[in-house]
Formats: structure tokens, sequence, C-alpha cells
């Protein structure tokens, strides 16, 4: 190879996904601009990091980083026209700033009075909140105020999700709670029922029929739209937690958690379809999808963010609900990178089967599972 003509330039290598991206801390939020190949993410010491990624080997680029939150980055997110990035702090502020070059445009310093922990962008004008303590607050981003202000939850708010018409606003709680907020009216509508362990993660799925919610206890509950009391089904994922999840299809979340795994989840049939990727032995903080459906990009304890091909995902269809597993099968893998076959260290991931009791058989029976 040394003999290599000098005056030949080396075809840079295609790579299936951009190179990993590394940090010097915990990264614990990672987004995704709506347009560009642009990926923002904040770390436990309070920095965020822009990078442009690229398949192209060698091809990943820090643009520009920012040190201005005094404690640990706790979510990240862009503005709907890619202009701003929005980020909260465990410093009880948020901060906005110009994607193009990094600067502060704006910050509200005493947000809440408890570390922030989780942030949802409704539309250009308005931003949710919710802190340590359970407290939401939905701001109007023109005036630098909040509108609302409502503690419902006993613990922390981890995530939050938005129907379609931008009016039912969805939190997630440590207390096992799902909260439903009226933000058209300004008014809290209800608690759910009590599930077991924290509900770490919501999604809104089935063109806006279901909402998945993620658990410490690695259950995803489901919930029917306007049946938000109580679940309307329930389904095991042998992992320890599941602390994040992201719709890919109307059909299909990917799911992350404690154990390092993504798996890719089926609702209605409920099924994990296989492994998307892994951080091995690393807790996932969070995951985030990219614009155009290609990647899922994923932040874990090992200081790395991590690409994932998931562009093939939405082309799966389950069906075949009484379908009997056969016991003790590899995870299935779905890309390259992701672990699956039976000869490596990964092949001791039994393959998840919805456990149920056996008192609960005859429900199973007729369970809303087909009814979609």
């Amino acid at each position: 190879e040394s003999d290599a003509e000098p005056d030949e330039p080396k075809e840079p290598k295609i790579r299936e996904t951009p190179e990993d991206i590394k940090f010097e801390a915990i990264v614990n939020t990672v987004a995704f601009h709506p347009t560009r190949d642009i990926l923002a993410a904040g770390d436990l010491d309070g920095d965020i990091y822009v990078h442009s990624y690229s398949c192209v080997e060698g091809g990943n680029q820090e643009l520009w980083s920012s040190g201005h939150h005094l404690k640990s980055c706790r979510e990240v997110a862009f503005s709907h026209d890619g202009e701003k990035l929005f980020s909260i702090s465990k410093d009880k502020s948020v901060h906005i700033m110009d994607v193009e070059g990094g600067k502060l445009v704006k910050r509200i310093s005493k947000a809440h009075s408890d570390p922030i922990n989780s942030m949802l962008l409704i539309d250009e004008n308005l931003l949710a909140t919710g802190d340590d303590r359970g407290t939401l607050k939905v701001w109007d981003l023109r005036r630098g105020t909040a509108f609302m202000e409502m503690k419902q939850h006993e613990e922390y708010i981890s995530g939050m999700a938005i129907d379609h018409d931008k009016k039912i606003l969805l939190t997630t709680s440590g207390d096992g709670t799902m909260g439903v907020f009226n933000i058209k009216r300004r008014r809290f509508d209800l608690l759910s029922e009590f599930q077991n362990g924290d509900l770490t993660s919501v999604a809104i799925m089935k063109r806006g029929k279901k909402v998945a919610c993620g658990s410490s206890e690695g259950m995803i509950y489901l919930f029917n739209w306007d049946g938000f009391g109580a679940t309307s089904d329930r389904f095991a994922v042998k992992a320890e937690s599941v602390d994040s999840i992201i719709p890919i299809t109307d059909s299909i979340l990917c799911a992350a958690s404690t154990d390092g795994v993504i798996r890719a989840i089926n609702l209605l049939p409920n099924r994990v379809i296989g492994s998307v990727g892994q951080h091995v032995g690393e807790p996932i903080e969070q995951i985030a999808k990219s614009y155009d459906g290609h990647f899922l990009a994923s932040c874990a304890h090992d200081q790395k963010v991590k690409f994932w091909d998931i562009s093939s995902l939405s082309a799966i269809t389950v069906s075949d609900y009484r379908r009997r597993k056969k016991k003790g099968g590899n995870l299935k893998s779905l890309s390259k990178k992701a672990f699956g076959g039976g000869d490596d260290f990964f092949s001791g991931l039994i393959e998840e089967t919805e456990i149920k009791k056996p008192e609960e058989k005859e429900e199973e029976e007729d369970s809303d599972s087909d009814s979609d």
C-alpha cells in the first residue's frame, strides 16, 4: 500500500452512519436540527455543543460550543424554523441561543424555583417546562412570561408531548402518573392512576389514538386518547428501565434503556422487533430522531453520541398477534452496527416476551390489542 502514487488522493470512506462524537462529560440530551445535518448536545457540566454530522469518514465537525449554564444541561431543542436552540438546566434557567453563531439571545434566569428537568417547544411562541418538584409552566416567548403554572405532580416531570392541535399537553412524572393539561383553556384536566415505578417518557402513537409511556420498571403503558385515567394495555419489555422513547412510525417506537440497548418496539400487537443499537453496559440518557427519519442518535454514560440507521424500520409491519415466540431467542439486530446474532458477547440478551400473570389471561384474549 505504501507504493501508492503520492499524488492520488484517497477517496474518503463513506460509512453507513456518522462516526461517534466523543465528549468530555456525560451527555444528558441530544437534538437534531429540523432541516440540516446538525446535532446539539448538552452535558453534565452545563456545556452545549453543536456539531454538523456526515457519513463521510472524519466528516463530523464541531460548529460551536457554549458554557453559559452554571449546572447540568438537561435538555436541548431546536426551534421549528431551526434558527434558535433552547436549553434548560439544573441551574433553573432557560437559554435561547442563535444556531448560526452560538450567541446567547435570551436568558430566563430564574424560570423555576427548582431545577428544570424537561422541556417541550410547542410552537414558535410557546414553550413548556417541567421541574424537579412537579411544577409545569407554559411560556409565551414573545413576552418572556409564563401564562400557566401548575403543580399537579408530586415528583419531577420527566417528559412531555402535545397533540396535533397543540391543545392537550401530556406530562409524565416520577410520581408514576401521566398529567393531562389543556393549554388552550389554560387548565389542568386530570392525572392518570398511579403506575408502578416512575413514568420516564411519553409518545403519542397510532395517529393520535394511543399514548405510550415508558417506566423505570421496564414497562410500556398504553392509554387510549380521551381515556387518560386508566391504561388500556401494558407491555413488559425485558429491560431494566425504559428511559427514553421516540415515535418512528404510527406503530413503531424506539425505546432506550438503562441496560444500554435501544429496542424497536411495535405497539398493538405489542412486540419487541429487535435491537437498533447499543452502548454496551452504559445507561442511555436520551435518543432523538433525525429530521429525515434516517438516523437515531443516542447519548449515554460512555460520554459518546452514537448514530444508528433506522431507515428500514418504516417498512416493517408486524401482524399475526397470536404467534407464540420461541423461548430464549436472541434479540434480532436491525442494522449492521446493532449486535444480534448468537456468536457475540451480547447473545445473552433474551428476546423480550410479554409477561402476563395467569389471572390476566382471560383479559388478554379480549384486550384491545387487536382492535387497531
